[in-house]
């Protein structure tokens, strides 16, 4: 195996979930290996315990030493991807293995042990600080293809669990099942249920499919048991194609040049054409900065058209790792882009209810979601209750990075009764 094959069969390995994919490069150029003849022993009870090591081709058995009693002996088989060596409490092996047929294993030498205990499912490193964002992205693993994602108290919340949230931590899960040779190419987004904030989110992704080039995984968000998400996401690895782009980034103000959310929160607590009652009661408000940061192109005149610009990055530095950028700009893209298709509908009183229904996204080139990127919202229909946006992605050079399309339930807020009606 080279170099890029050795580290597309380590992304197959359930233990190596966990490590981002910095760790599993490292790994891959630490990994010995070792070619076992059938009968031969490939760790003996007793012997020192030299590293992690990983099945990867062939069978070996687990045997019980020879003192144990026939009703507790554990013995099994070993297949491919299975491993052993790592997470015993002992230096020394307490069980044999010895080859069943031809048989190779990775090593991974116990000085590399570090790498399997990584900080974050992003970051191996300790580091001062992470983003808020990379740690709303953190998931915990539970079991194989399963994890938890949680609302954290500091993230900006809403009625229910922001889609975007569903929609990163969901991608996030899936591209920790992918070898990271692959990264997202397309995903397509769900939302059934609206979620609840004071509850732990599960992850379940199946497999649909492992190719050379592609990979397929679905990924069903649950809370109480009920299913409240899904998504599917299609993964490629990189290769040279043709290429030609027609879509031009349209001519906006650089984002130094614009306010952020919380400068035009401030100049209207303090601008004396607002009513004092509302300056009074908007600074009462809990304010909590959203973990993007927006500097929006357009000002209040235009609030009306199906359109939208705005500046937006990550706040604070993210780790190194394009998988979570990824997720990170599938976070983002769900911030106001539905909302648009309301603005032709905006009035004086109206009260409007807006819920996601469905969101699509397709990435083109590499995301680097810390650094300026323009998005371009456009409603080119609202019918039926339902509203119809399309986004595009681009970054300061003008390429086009991603495309975007979302449809969302759109209606007048009606007054609330003694017994409220379900939101579907």
């Amino acid at each position: 195996m080279d170099h890029e094959e050795v580290t597309e069969f380590l992304g197959q390995v359930p233990l190596l979930q966990c490590p981002p994919g910095s760790s599993i490069r490292r790994i891959a150029e630490a990994v010995q290996v070792k070619n076992y003849e059938p009968g031969d022993y490939v760790a003996r009870e007793g012997e020192p315990v030299n590293g992690l090591y990983i099945i990867v081709d062939g069978q070996a058995e687990v045997s019980a030493p020879a003192n144990a009693e026939e009703a507790n002996r554990p013995d099994y088989v070993l297949n491919k991807y299975d491993y052993f060596g790592y997470g015993t409490n002992s230096s020394v092996h307490q069980v044999n293995v010895v080859a069943l047929s031809k048989l190779t294993c990775f090593i991974l030498p116990n000085q590399y042990g570090h790498l399997l205990q990584p900080k974050t499912i992003w970051n191996a490193e300790e580091t001062p600080e992470h983003s808020l964002l990379e740690q709303i992205l953190h998931l915990e693993p539970l079991e194989v293809d399963i994890f938890r994602g949680f609302t954290l108290p500091e993230a900006p919340t809403f009625r229910q669990v922001f889609g975007g949230q569903f929609i990163g931590q969901a991608l996030a899960a899936a591209s920790k099942t992918v070898d990271c040779l692959k990264m997202v190419h397309s995903l397509h987004a769900i939302f059934l249920v609206a979620g609840d904030n004071n509850i732990p989110i599960i992850y379940q992704v199946h497999r649909a499919r492992d190719g050379s080039s592609f990979a397929t995984r679905k990924v069903e968000a649950k809370q109480k048991g009920l299913v409240v998400f899904t998504l599917i996401a299609s993964f490629q690895k990189e290769e040279v194609g043709f290429e030609h782009q027609a879509a031009i980034m349209p001519d906006v103000p650089p984002p130094e040049q614009l306010l952020n959310l919380e400068e035009i929160r401030e100049r209207r607590l303090t601008d004396p054409r607002f009513p004092s009652q509302y300056r009074n009661l908007a600074a009462k408000k809990k304010f909590i900065p959203w973990p993007i940061e927006m500097r929006f192109c357009e000002g209040s005149a235009s609030q009306h058209k199906p359109s939208l610009n705005y500046w937006f990055r990550a706040r604070g530095k993210l780790s190194d790792d394009q998988a979570l950028h990824r997720c990170v700009v599938a976070y983002a893209s769900d911030l106001l882009f539905s909302g648009v298709s309301l603005n032709p509908h905006r009035e004086k009183g109206l009260k409007t209810y807006c819920l996601s229904l469905d969101h699509s996204i397709w990435f083109h080139k590499p995301v680097k979601a810390d650094e300026w990127m323009l998005y371009v919202i456009e409603s080119p229909s609202a019918h039926g209750g339902r509203g119809f946006v399309t986004g595009r992605m681009f970054n300061r050079q003008g390429e086009l990075i991603m495309s975007l399309t979302q449809e969302a339930l759109i209606r007048r807020e009606k007054p609330r009764g003694p017994n409220p009606r379900p939101k579907l």
